[in-house]
């Protein structure tokens, strides 16, 4: 039987709790057995989520512009869950909200538009994927009413409005999740589908849809697992306050971006000292971190990680120092996270890896250029340049996705020990290549290993890197005409 209020956000999540610790192949003979478990997972029956509606629920899925719940404004979603290498429950993939229709999309408003009706209040019903089982015998784990609301709400509508006016200006087919902070435009489909018409160009794009970031998805899920429940609401239950480097007054005159970019403007043109002695903060010469930290003191002062603000753990902003030298050159490549070979290893498309989301990301890059300096005492002199956001410009994926299926072919294929260890010698891509992007070491020495999904040998552990030359030729774009007034002798 199906005991719920469908007018009633909160009795529909507390009907959603029989799931939990359940599969459908479990819970529906309970409430109905008129269901033939075994005819669920045929040709026809669509999705996990349109199983969860029409069986659990109790109501045929539909196209309908409103939500799911209509009279109760609730959109239902289910969400992947993973474990991680620390056998943990993390969040698998970015939430698809809905798809965009380019040509309606710039005739909405945001308040009125089909993504605001649908996904405002939605109940997120997180399971357990496993690679290879039906999906009528996938584990529910956790079930959460969110509310998009207050500051995530001011930064979702600027993300919209990003999103639409790209679209109106006929550039549908330069779309990047790396465009917007919460709220991205994702891929959907495969290869070889066909085109989608947008307004003001005669140019096809990709298919996409709005989606949560797989970055906001890790807050909403951590927010869960603060709660030590299972059944959880943002709306019931107030968030704990975190870091917060704006506040929702700030957000409601100027963009997050537009108010960064103010905060860095007093300090263009000074080095470390005169910044840090501006902010009343002690960076010791000696700090290798010294240009990361005091960007963070500019950011926030007493700010220790900047992983620690609410902003950044929900956009998964990464913010980058880049040195510029007096030649035009960038001092240092610029290293990522280590590369997870059991991850490529269980990934088919490339779209879905870690490596799409992070040249997808948003970045801040924060420039020091070095410049002459008279009273030098053996330390060059780097002034804060440049602050920009960057993300990878789409004419770069297809040589990431090279990068990609190299290293994928060399996991497969049990390649990853280095270069002078015979038959298991890996082909990744390195610096003497001269490509956008290669592979080095990122380990704390010898000893520290990672392991072969394959063989479960040990291997040396390794990381994502750009290139300097990469990283070169964008600082080129972003200065645009000023680069050549700077380095004019050197190009």
């Amino acid at each position: 039987m199906r005991d719920y209020d469908s007018s009633s956000p909160l009795s529909i999540l507390a009907y959603s709790r029989d799931l939990l610790g359940n599969s459908l192949a479990q819970i529906l003979p309970i409430i109905d057995n008129s269901i033939d478990i075994d005819e669920l997972n045929k040709a026809g029956k669509g999705g996990l989520a349109q199983m969860v509606e029409k069986y659990y629920f109790g109501y045929e899925p539909n196209s309908d512009p409103r939500p799911d719940f209509i009279e109760a404004g609730v959109e239902l979603k289910v969400s992947a869950l993973k474990k991680n290498h620390k056998n943990e429950l993390a969040i698998k993939e970015r939430l698809v909200c809905d798809m965009i229709d380019y040509c309606a999309l710039v005739e909405e408003d945001f308040e009125n538009s089909r993504f605001f009706k649908k996904s405002m209040l939605m109940l997120i019903m997180f399971y357990l994927h496993v690679s290879g089982c039906p999906k009528k015998d996938l584990q529910f784990i956790y079930s959460i009413l969110w509310l998009i609301k207050d500051k995530d709400f001011l930064i979702i509508k600027e993300d919209f409005r990003i999103i639409q006016d790209k679209v109106r200006r006929g550039l549908a087919h330069e779309l990047s999740e790396g465009d917007t902070m919460y709220l991205g435009a994702c891929r959907k489909g495969q290869k070889g589908d066909s085109l989608r018409r947008q307004p003001n160009s005669e140019i096809r794009a990709k298919a996409r849809a709005f989606s949560l970031k797989a970055s906001y998805m890790r807050t909403v899920l951590d927010y869960v697992k603060k709660s030590g429940k299972n059944v959880s609401s943002n709306i019931t239950e107030e968030e704990m306050p975190g870091i917060e480097l704006v506040t929702k007054q700030e957000l409601m005159n100027n963009s997050f971006e537009d108010i960064l970019r103010k905060r860095f403007e007093p300090f263009i043109g000074k080095d470390y000292k005169q910044i840090s002695s501006e902010l009343g903060v002690n960076i010791k010469s000696e700090d290798k971190s010294k240009y990361a930290n005091i960007v963070k003191q500019i950011l926030l002062k007493g700010l220790k990680n900047e992983n620690d603000a609410d902003e950044i753990k929900k956009s998964g902003i990464k913010i980058k120092t880049i040195r510029l030298q007096k030649n035009g050159s960038v001092k240092e490549h610029m290293s990522f996270e280590r590369i997870n070979y059991q991850e490529i290893f269980e990934t088919d498309n490339w779209i879905d890896s870690r490596w799409y989301e992070i040249i997808t990301t948003r970045y801040m890059f924060i420039v020091f250029r070095e410049v002459d300096d008279e009273e030098s005492d053996n330390e060059s002199k780097y002034i804060l340049d440049k602050m920009f956001f960057w993300t990878m410009p789409p004419s770069d994926y297809g040589i990431a996705e090279e990068y990609w299926n190299n290293i994928r072919k060399n996991v497969l294929a049990d390649t990853l020990l280095n270069s002078k260890d015979g038959k298991h010698a890996n082909t990744f891509w390195t610096l003497k290549d001269h490509k956008f992007f290669h592979v080095r070491p990122k380990a704390r020495n010898s000893a520290d290993v990672t392991y072969s999904p394959v063989s479960n040998m040990a291997v040396p552990k390794k990381a994502y890197w750009f290139d300097n030359r990469y990283l070169r030729k964008e600082l080129m774009n972003a200065y645009g005409d000023d680069w050549n007034k700077l380095f004019k002798t050197q190009d």
